[in-house]
């Protein structure tokens, strides 16, 4: 339930237009937690990787229950894009900017992520709502 929970306020942070447009009053909670915008995204950023890791590891379980390991792949995938995007300035200041090499990468990653960043919050937080509803229904 926690991931549910993380994974839709994640989506949150990567869509404030639409949450904006339905709720302008929202405006002072994006306001109070841009500041940390940066951190939740590296963490969202290492969480996902780690995930996909795990992922690869696990590939039994692509035999057992396919459905499953898809959903958990592509939140990990989403969680690190999301958070890559979010964090990227903390990313930038702290690992990319040691080499230009690297961190000519990291914009080039950033310019193709950027478009996406919408829909990938969008996914987030609908995977997040069904990893809510699963674990209740299944606890």
């Amino acid at each position: 339930m926690i991931l549910g929970i993380t994974l839709v306020l994640l989506g949150l942070l990567a869509v404030p237009s639409i949450v904006l447009s339905r709720k302008p009053n929202a405006k002072e909670i994006f306001e109070k937690v841009a500041p940390y915008q940066g951190w939740i995204g590296l963490a969202f950023a290492v969480i996902g990787l780690f995930g996909i890791v795990k992922c690869l590891f696990s590939m039994g379980a692509l035999g057992i229950t396919p459905l499953a390991w898809l959903i958990w792949l592509l939140t990990a995938v989403v969680e690190t894009a999301l958070g890559f995007i979010l964090g990227y300035g903390l990313i930038q200041k702290y690992i990319l900017s040691k080499s230009a090499e690297a961190s000519e990468k990291g914009v080039r990653i950033l310019l193709r992520l950027l478009p996406m960043q919408g829909t990938m919050g969008v996914i987030a937080i609908v995977i997040g709502i069904l990893q809510i509803v699963s674990s209740i229904i299944w606890f």
